[in-house]
C-alpha cells in the first residue's frame, strides 16, 4: 500500500528557528540510533517514520554507524525514503554524522578529512540521496587539528553533499574554537548535538550560554536518560526493558536507590503538572529557548505520538523549577 501523509501534519507541531539560521526544526525530532537496523522489524520501522511525519516531525537524525549492524539504519531509511517519501524529500531535514568507528584501518574513525568525506559518500549511497541537510562531526578528535576537521565540513558543503554542518559531543572550549574556524571559512556551524537530560546537565556549565551568544542551535540526545526518566522503572525492572535486554547503554548499576528515589519524586511532580514523567523530562529541556529541538527514539509508532504530548505544557513555574533542582541535587 502506498503511503499518503496526513494533510493536517503541520497543524499541531511546534517549529523553532535553529540558532540564527533560516532553518526551523520541529520541537521533537526522531533519532534512528536504535530500532531501524537490520535486526529490527522493517515494517515497524516504516510505520514509526510514517507516524512521525504524519505528526509534523520533519527531521530524521542518523549516523554512519547506526544499526545494528553499523550502516543498516541508513540502508533501511534509504529504502523507506525511496518507497514512501520520495515526493516529500523537500519537506524533510535529514542528518547524518561521522566520528565513531565505522570501518577497519586508519581511516575508519575520528576526524580526518579523509574519513569524513569518505564516510559521507558511503552514507549518501546507503540512503540513496544526493545530499543530506545536516552533516555532523560526531565527536572531537584529540589527534587531528581542529582546522582539518572543520575544513572537511566546509568542503562537504561546497561540494553540495550537505546544506549545513554541525558538531556533536564537543565541550564548550572545543565548540568555541570550532565555531570560529567555521565562521572564518564561510560555513557557519548550524547546530550542536550534546547529551542532555535532567540527570546529565553539563551543557548548563557554559555550553548553552555559548550557543545562545553564537547563534548556534541545540538538539539534545538521550533526553530521557535511556528510559530512566520514564515511569518504566518505578516498580522494578520490566523484562522487555533496555536494562533487562541489552544493558549496553543502561544497566542495573545506573538504577541506584538514590536515582530511583529521584525518579519517584519527579514522577509525583509530573503528575501534579498533569503530565507523565517522560513528557515532563522532554518539556523541561524545551523550556529553554536556546534549545531548538529534542531528539527522541521510538521502538513503536505509539511512542512517537506519546512523546509529542510533551509539547502540551512546556512552561514551568519558578516553584516547579526549584523543586526539580532540589530533587536533582
Amino acid at each position: 500500500m502506498s503511503y499518503i501523509p496526513s494533510t493536517s501534519r503541520y497543524q499541531d507541531m511546534l517549529y523553532r528557528r535553529c540558532g540564527k539560521s533560516g532553518l526551523k526544526l520541529p520541537a521533537i525530532s526522531l533519532g534512528l540510533w536504535h530500532n531501524f537496523g537490520h535486526v529490527n522489524d522493517f515494517e515497524n520501522s516504516r510505520k514509526i517514520l510514517h507516524t512521525a511525519f504524519d505528526a509534523g516531525i520533519t527531521h530524521f537524525d542518523l549516523a554512519n554507524n547506526y544499526g545494528p549492524p553499523p550502516g543498516s539504519a541508513e540502508e533501511n531509511f534509504g529504502k523507506i525514503l525511496k518507497q514512501d517519501f520520495s515526493a516529500y524529500r523537500d519537506e524533510l531535514v535529514i542528518s547524518s554524522k561521522a566520528g565513531y568507528y565505522m570501518w577497519e584501518g586508519p581511516y575508519g574513525e575520528w576526524g580526518s578529512k579523509k574519513y569524513l568525506v569518505s564516510s559521507l559518500d558511503q552514507s549518501l549511497k546507503r540512503m540513496q540521496l544526493d545530499y543530506v541537510d545536516i552533516f555532523y562531526h560526531h565527536r572531537p578528535d584529540p589527534d587531528t587539528p581542529l582546522e582539518e576537521t572543520m575544513s572537511a565540513l566546509d568542503l562537504i558543503v561546497r561540494q553540495g553533499k550537505a546544506l549545513y554542518v554541525g558538531i556533536s559531543n564537543y565541550k564548550p572550549q572545543e565548540a568555541k574554537q570550532a565555531f570560529q574556524i567555521l565562521k572564518d571559512l564561510g560555513t557557519p556551524c548550524l547546530i550542536h548535538q550534546p547529551k542532555y537530560s535532567m540527570f546529565e546537565r553539563w551543557v548548563e556549565d557554559g555550553l548553552l550560554d555559548l550557543l545562545g551568544k553564537e547563534g548556534v542551535g541545540c538538539i539534545p540526545f538521550s533526553p530521557l536518560a535511556q528510559g530512566l526518566l520514564t515511569d518504566k522503572y518505578l516498580k522494578g525492572i520490566p523484562k522487555d526493558s533496555r536494562v533487562a535486554t541489552s544493558g549496553v547503554f543502561l544497566n542495573e548499576n545506573h538504577l541506584t536507590e538514590e536515582r530511583l528515589t529521584a525518579v519517584a519524586k519527579l514522577n509525583a511532580l509530573a503528575q501534579k503538572r498533569g503530565q507523565k514523567l517522560a513528557h515532563m523530562a522532554l518539556s523541561w529541556i524545551l523550556k529553554d529557548d536556546r534549545i531548538t529541538s529534542v531528539l527522541i527514539g521510538a521502538s513503536k509508532p505509539e511512542q512517537v505520538l506519546d512523546s509529542i504530548k510533551a509539547l502540551e505544557n512546556i512552561n514551568f513555574s519558578d516553584e516547579e523549577l526549584k523543586e526539580i533542582n532540589a530533587i536533582l541535587a
